[in-house]
């Protein structure tokens, strides 16, 4: 296949001038502040770069080998990061950037899709079953990583075993792996549930070869961790600069910058009236972070000598709770309108009020 030239340029695509700006900044020690923003615009074309990659190889090696790629690459950029924080030892970073990916997709990029589809063209409909069955995945996945947490607060000033919340997380991280793959073998045979697209389907992939689309893959993946480095050596004087917890940079902030390419295909599929493309972006990008990023990083924080543990806090644990049930909701009749939208928008708007005022 003839590789397509590189310059169809979308929008995003000139933020990749941050990309050596942020490399200037850090070499020549710039304010944090300027550093930490310039950086983080340029991940978010990076992010573009590695889906739009990752959807031009799904073109070329079919839908079976696509849909497991686009499962396993669909998170990377964030993954890169949160694997750089952890390296770093910001491990409440990581798991704050855990919770809030799952919160965004299901209630900031959900509700802006549902609410600015709805204006467009009124009620929406999409296919329920396919619905349904990555919203159950979705219910057991958040049920899984709140066992670590409950477990911990039910035993609160008891004297726990050395290691014992990292040998559950570590079972859970193993019970969690294992239902990702079976779910993705599931729909990668036709059954639908765990959908392993992430980007606005083969009509929109890049028309590259595969090897264009793999130098794509490894300079853009090779750039988000130069700028993930940078990124994460300015968290602490960021917080200090804005009065911002880490907490509430891991659960609002980092997360967007991560996955705001993915959420703008979900909203620019909506308006396209493919709602049923777009509530599949969003409860799969979820579904991933649940049980694949995060289990992945219980292991990979292994391998830095550090112990990431599933447990998180109470509200962490309501906060996803609620926005897994009201996200089901929406997806149990098939149909979806613009104040549904307003809905999830208007939680996710009060939930990320309260995050602000949580001490991490």
């Amino acid at each position: 296949m003839p590789s397509a030239p590189l310059s169809r340029v979308k929008p995003l695509h000139y933020l990749l001038l941050a990309l050596p700006i942020a490399i200037a900044g850090s070499l020549l020690h710039w304010n944090p502040l300027v550093n930490f923003v310039v950086a983080s615009l340029g991940l978010i074309p990076l992010a573009e770069l590695i889906g739009e990659a990752t959807e031009a190889l799904a073109v070329v090696t079919g839908a079976k080998v696509g849909g497991l790629l686009n499962a396993t690459l669909g998170n990377a950029a964030e993954l890169i990061i949160t694997i750089v924080a952890i390296r770093a030892g910001l491990l409440d970073l990581v798991k704050a950037s855990i919770t809030g990916s799952i919160i965004g997709n299901l209630l900031l990029v959900l509700g802006a899709s549902l609410l600015l589809g709805g204006l467009r063209h009124g009620k929406q409909t999409f296919h329920r079953e396919h619905a349904a069955t990555s919203a159950t995945l979705l219910v057991v996945a958040v049920l899984a990583l709140s066992v670590p947490s409950l477990f911990n607060h039910t035993l609160e000033g008891d004297t726990l075993p050395a290691n014992t919340l990292e040998s559950i997380s570590l079972g859970v991280a193993i019970v969690m792996i294992a239902l990702y793959g079976l779910g993705l073998l599931y729909s990668l045979r036709g059954a639908g549930g765990l959908a392993p697209a992430h980007g606005a389907g083969a009509e929109a992939a890049p028309r590259w070869s595969s090897r264009t689309a793999l130098v794509v893959l490894g300079l853009s993946t090779a750039a988000v961790v130069w700028l993930s480095e940078i990124l994460v050596k300015t968290v602490e004087p960021v917080t200090i600069a804005l009065g911002l917890s880490e907490f509430f940079l891991g659960i609002v902030l980092i997360p967007i910058i991560g996955n705001v390419a993915e959420h703008l295909v979900a909203v620019e599929v909506a308006l396209k009236d493919k709602m049923e493309l777009s509530l599949e972006i969003a409860l799969s990008s979820s579904l991933q972070i649940a049980l694949f990023v995060a289990p992945v990083l219980v292991f990979v924080s292994l391998l830095f000598g550090q112990s990431l543990n599933l447990v998180f806090n109470q509200f962490e644990l309501l906060a996803l709770i609620g926005a897994v049930v009201i996200s089901a909701l929406v997806a149990s009749d098939g149909e979806s309108n613009w104040l549904e939208g307003v809905q999830l928008l208007g939680l996710y708007l009060i939930l990320g009020v309260a995050f602000f005022f949580i001490p991490g």
